[in-house]
């Protein structure tokens, strides 16, 4: 599995109100499959905080999805450390 995957996954993994969404209705890494829009559709009245986290590791799945980093600021210390890992599984070259 490649890091755009790993960190994508590792987001949704520690973010509880992203876990329940690990399933093939939304994503299939093992074909590579990840349904871009219906995961947008299901954060619809999301709190900043959960959105940005999703448009984080969307990003991280590909750059083509746009995150404001500055909306960092919603995150408790928590999710500021599952951001921060993620960034580091994404572009770390090990």
């Amino acid at each position: 599995m490649d890091r755009r995957w790993k960190a994508l996954l590792y987001i949704f993994q520690n973010t509880p109100r992203l876990e329940p969404l690990l399933t093939t209705q939304y994503m299939n890494p093992k074909k590579g499959i990840l349904h871009i829009q219906r995961l947008r559709v299901a954060t619809k009245g999301w709190s900043q905080s959960e959105k940005f986290m999703m448009a984080l590791a969307l990003h991280l799945y590909s750059e083509s999805n746009k995150v404001n980093l500055s909306d960092m600021d919603y995150l408790d210390f928590h999710h500021k450390g599952v951001a921060f890992e993620a960034l580091r599984i994404r572009f770390n070259n090990y």
